[in-house]
């Protein structure tokens, strides 16, 4: 058989709920379930943009790979990625494999992206168009027929677009200025025997919500149900979500539905933009010797507890994230409960590509998934840390089946049971029932933390810093 081709699909901010719940209208996202494996417990190893891709591209966790905040958040000598460090998309040439980078790059600050492996360079500031220069088209005057903008807190910029409904048509923003850069790539790999790597990745659907209007027409606002978690006080987590969400409380319930159906309506206008490759592939008759992935870096809160965006809390909505992967020896139409690691892609691909290997202790290979994608006894287990985004901040977070656990360097820590509150409502981290469940978690916190060599962690024996509760030399005990 011929080496697979790679069409790899990146969204940025996507919630992974309205995915599986068939709350947005995706024909071909179903279609990509229907022919490959979703994973319901898939997550994200970091919260923001920057530091997820860089794992996504190198299967490390950020401590080892350098960036650590959003690089434009940073000064120029700060979240740089280590130039050591092997991409996936470089051991796919090695292999043979002509590969193509369009969109948002955001892995490090330099968008050259021909030095990690992509040959053909279509980011956006490459295409020579921004993914928001269309704002500035003056042949497309934009209107809103329905937008929302922050007006909290006091001294802020108060035309910070927060979401709306454009004019515009989706063909003509980042999500089908990167979706037209990779059908011209696939109209002239296609015409070949060589195998290709076809990475298309967009803004969408992160805030502002925008989406046009034959979309936002799909979801009528008065029709969405909030979810109870939307009307959480934050009893018992950590203070600085309290502080975070003082700036939607003035939200009405009207407000927080639109905000959801602009969302829902971005979604769908994706769904049509990466159905147009999804079925270029389709109708090349290459569809069976495609590996197809769709992802995103991170999740989105949409008002789950108060919040939106990301950054401030450890929430399932920022970190459980939406995968679906199909393409031969995957198994078609499954659901599978394995935890999955956005930095684990980078070692099943080069696993399923027969290329070089890049062995390093974060991240795994999970081809045994995808081919039998219910044994998951070995799957369970997940790992993430952040910290933080301009306002830094230490978190990790730890899962091991349904328990939860995460530590705050600033705050206390949280523990939740997600199959008895997957809203998690209830933090049990101060109920003594639950003292040996707090222990084996933080063993497993450490563990991680010893295995990847996060040594400024793992020394935190020095008095004031031993927030965590229980330190490294658990790992010592029986």
């Amino acid at each position: 058989m011929n080496k697979p081709n790679i069409l790899f699909l990146m969204c940025d901010q996507l919630q992974e709920r309205p995915i599986s719940s068939n709350m947005c209208k995706t024909p071909n996202l179903d279609y990509l379930a229907s022919i490959g494996t979703s994973f319901k417990r898939a997550y994200t190893p970091n919260a923001v943009c920057s530091p997820a891709r860089a794992s996504l591209m190198t299967g490390l966790l950020p401590h080892n790979h350098g960036v650590l905040c959003v690089t434009h958040t940073t000064d120029d000598d700060q979240s740089c990625i280590r130039y050591d460090k092997e991409h996936w998309a470089q051991k796919l040439v090695g292999n043979g494999y002509r590969t193509g980078y369009f969109g948002k790059w955001h892995v490090e600050r330099t968008d050259e992206v021909e030095r990690y492996g992509w040959q053909t360079n279509g980011t956006f500031s490459h295409l020579g168009k921004s993914s928001k220069d269309w704002l500035k088209d003056k042949e497309h005057d934009e209107v809103f027929s329905l937008v929302k903008y922050h007006d909290q807190q006091p001294g802020y910029n108060s035309k910070n677009l927060f979401y709306g409904v454009t004019n515009i048509q989706p063909e003509l923003r980042g999500v089908g200025i990167a979706t037209d850069a990779a059908l011209d790539f696939l109209d002239d790999a296609l015409a070949y025997d060589e195998p290709w790597c076809c990475f298309v990745s967009i803004n969408e659907p992160h805030d502002p919500f925008i989406c046009g209007e034959e979309a936002f027409s799909m979801y009528d606002p008065s029709n969405i149900e909030l979810p109870q978690n939307f009307y959480d006080n934050l009893d018992n987590r950590p203070n600085i979500y309290k502080k975070a969400a003082r700036i939607w409380e003035y939200m009405s319930d009207q407000e927080k539905k639109e905000a959801v159906a602009c969302y829902y309506g971005s979604i769908t206008e994706i769904d049509e933009q990466y159905g147009r490759l999804i079925n270029k592939v389709k109708e090349s008759g290459q569809i069976d010797n495609t590996i197809i992935v769709f992802t995103t870096d991170h999740g989105e809160l949409l008002g789950a507890h108060g919040l939106y965006c990301k950054n401030i809390s450890a929430c399932e909505e920022v970190y459980n994230i939406p995968l679906i992967m199909s393409g031969p020896d995957i198994e078609k139409g499954v659901v599978s409960n394995a935890r999955i690691g956005l930095h684990d892609i980078c070692p099943t691909i080069l696993e399923l590509t027969k290329s070089e290997s890049i062995n390093v202790p974060d991240s795994s290979s999970f081809v045994s998934v995808l081919s039998n994608p219910y044994e998951v006894d070995d799957y369970q287990k997940g790992y993430a840390e952040y910290f933080g985004s301009r306002i830094l901040l230490t978190q990790r977070v730890v899962w091991d089946g349904d328990w939860k656990f995460v530590f705050n360097g600033f705050d206390f820590d949280e523990l939740y049971s997600l199959s008895d509150d997957p809203s998690e409502m209830n933090n049990l981290i101060d109920d003594p029932s639950y003292r040996d469940v707090v222990k084996k978690m933080t063993k497993q916190m450490w563990k991680k933390v010893k295995e990847t060599n996060d040594h400024s962690l793992y020394k935190t024996h020095y008095p004031i810093i031993r927030l965590a509760p229980y330190g490294p030399m658990i790992l010592d005990e029986q």
